[in-house]
């Protein structure tokens, strides 16, 4: 049976790993500084820390923008579910706001109306890869922090003044206040968990930076987790090129079906986290017709918010559609040709 999801962990990271547990380094140390400086390095941020998760990673930030308690915290409905309990376990009160059905992100007129109801800050989810229009949301005029669990090496083009594309590009990562960079164990960097809190401009490290260093040790990310994440960030580029190829092997095999996937940015490249397919069917036949051809999939949405809350969510009709109608199909830089090409046959004739 082909697995849905794989950490794709090779000999590298094993190895890795394995030193640090032989010179009993397992602590926060050396490989959590390394860690920090590649992710420094790939984003051309200012700062970072690498801490024991993205719920840790979030306290820190409101710490550092000083959000006063009960404030109302803009929140995806297909956005992870750990979002929903961290807003909660801090003091804040989530605003929990429908998506896009094309593109499962939520829109800025959305989170206009998220402000109205007394959202003080958005906790942008970048879901499936996909990067926005965020000079959309940072127009607002509200602190905008980027989730790019599900986005790392997203970019979009830069434009002039005359909207001309300037040969540059802005990653994802680079666009909030500040940026968390989850480690968890489907996400696209994996340290096993964790994640990693980034402070793009100076004036928000200097902050973070301050916190930091009064930080209890039980809130940094040990030195065994940094090691898987440290090789996973130089290899990242390498699996990101592979993950590509087979996207765009799978998305033409699935034109050829009466289903599709979400809308890619147009002025730019989203990241290949998950091939995910909007079904014109009902998902269990999918599922029974995948299996039977050794494929497991799996709904992409299970562990968000909308699947958490289910029917609380009354005003989030598009988030709850594509709770029940959106599968996930196997794309990891592990697969091999023989499947790929199974991947590809079903995707082509799917139910």
């Amino acid at each position: 049976m082909i697995q849905t999801y794989s950490s794709s962990i090779r000999r590298k990271e094993m190895d890795a790993v394995l030193t640090c547990m032989v010179d009993e380094k397992i602590g926060p140390g050396e490989m959590n500084l390394r860690l920090v400086q590649s992710v420094k390095e790939f984003f051309g941020v200012d700062g970072a820390v690498a801490l024991r998760s993205p719920a840790v990673a979030l306290k820190y930030a409101f710490r550092a923008l000083d959000l006063p308690a009960e404030s109302g915290i803009i929140l995806s409905a297909l956005a992870p579910a750990w979002q929903l309990a961290a807003v909660k376990d801090l003091g804040y009160k989530p605003v929990i706001l429908d998506v896009n059905p094309d593109t499962a992100l939520v829109t800025t007129a959305a989170v206009e109306d998220g402000i109205r109801a007394g959202g003080r800050l958005l906790l942008l989810s970048e879901t499936a890869g996909t990067l926005p229009d965020m000079e959309e949301f940072t127009g607002l005029g509200i602190p905008v922090i980027e989730d790019i669990s599900q986005s790392i090496g997203a970019y979009r083009d830069v434009f002039d003044s005359d909207g001309k594309a300037s040969g540059e590009i802005r990653k994802a990562g680079t666009y909030g206040v500040f940026s968390i960079l989850g480690l968890e164990e489907r996400d696209l960097v994996t340290g096993g968990g964790g994640a990693v809190l980034m402070a793009p401009s100076r004036r928000e490290w200097i902050v973070l930076k301050r916190l930091i260093e009064e930080a209890s040790p039980v809130d940094i990310l040990p030195d065994l987790n940094s090691a898987l994440a440290y090789i996973q960030m130089k290899e990242f580029p390498r699996n990101e090129h592979i993950r590509q190829d087979i996207f765009t092997a799978y998305q033409k095999a699935l034109m050829s079906s009466r289903h599709k996937t979400f809308m890619r940015a147009q002025n730019g490249i989203s990241a290949a986290y998950t091939f995910s397919v909007i079904l014109n069917s009902g998902f269990k036949d999918v599922k029974q017709y995948a299996a039977r051809k050794d494929i497991e999939i799996q709904r992409t949405f299970i562990g968000t918010i909308a699947d958490v809350l289910q029917d609380d969510l009354e005003n989030c009709i598009q988030a709850r559609s594509l709770l029940l109608r959106c599968a996930s199909f196997p794309l990891y830089p592990r697969l091999g040709n023989s499947q790929i090409a199974s991947v590809i046959k079903v995707l082509g004739t799917l139910p």
